[in-house]
């Protein structure tokens, strides 16, 4: 029975969670239901490292695998991870961007509207919130 696509990641990522420290190799594997190869937990662990979900820890000749961000964010974190690379992947990123904005709701556009503005905000001199 094959996985659904990401199933593999999240159950790795759960696992380290609720452990609530770093583990190794091993250590996932075991906390997962085995019907993953070995290998392929290890592959997997690489590939959220290289995403930037996971922090590896050299410990002796293995590592251990601790997670970047809270359980909360990570969520968020990779849904932001897919959005980019799907923006990346497109060559016309404008029509993207356009598309999307045009299909959100009021609500949703008010929140962007909103973080944008927060992101882009340049403290100016007598601004409260301006830096000394």
């Amino acid at each position: 029975m094959r996985r659904q696509p990401g199933a593999l990641e999240r159950e790795v990522v759960a696992a380290i969670a609720a452990a609530g420290e770093e583990l190794t190799t091993p250590q996932i594997h075991a906390a997962l239901d085995r019907t993953a190869a070995y290998t392929t937990v290890m592959t997997t662990l690489t590939r959220l490292c290289d995403k930037g979900v996971l922090r590896r820890t050299p410990v002796g000749r293995t590592y251990r695998y601790g997670l970047v961000e809270s359980t909360a964010t990570m969520g968020a974190a990779l849904t932001a991870l897919q959005m980019r690379r799907l923006m990346e992947a497109h060559e016309d990123r404008s029509a993207v961007m356009s598309r999307f904005i045009g299909d959100l709701s009021a609500e949703d556009a008010r929140l962007l509207t909103q973080l944008l503005i927060e992101a882009t905000h340049v403290p100016q001199t007598g601004d409260p919130g301006a830096q000394a």
